[in-house]
């Protein structure tokens, strides 16, 4: 069993910057990509950033130039610093991680619970 838990959201003003945090626990092995994904409300939920075990990074257009995603690889932690932040950034974020490596009996695909983000005008 693989668990994500996510912390750091909250309220803040336009312009002000948030950090979201992203626990891995369980039985893990061999954590690949992790991610932050999000859904405002009526929407679709969407790819904001994810980054490989070898951090590699990518980016939703949206973000590019005011969210950063980090990881901790020893601590099993994925981070999204926030900056800049827009009212139409307010949403549900959510950690995902996918690993498990070659063998498909060990592989997953896990989901934190998602934390609540919202940016007033």
């Amino acid at each position: 069993q693989v668990q994500l838990v996510e912390s750091g959201g909250g309220l803040v003003q336009a312009g002000g910057s948030l950090g979201l945090s992203c626990a891995a626990s369980g039985n893990i092995f061999r954590i690949n990509t992790m991610g932050w994904y999000r859904q405002a409300p009526g929407k679709q939920r969407e790819m904001v950033a994810t980054i490989t075990s070898t951090s590699s990074t990518n980016y939703a257009d949206s973000v590019k130039g005011r969210f950063t995603i980090s990881r901790d690889n020893a601590k099993n932690i994925l981070y999204l610093q926030m900056n800049s932040l827009k009212p139409e950034d307010t949403a549900v974020y959510y950690c995902n991680a996918v690993g498990g490596g070659p063998i498909a009996a060990y592989r997953y695909n896990v989901w934190g619970q998602g934390t609540q983000v919202t940016v007033s005008s």
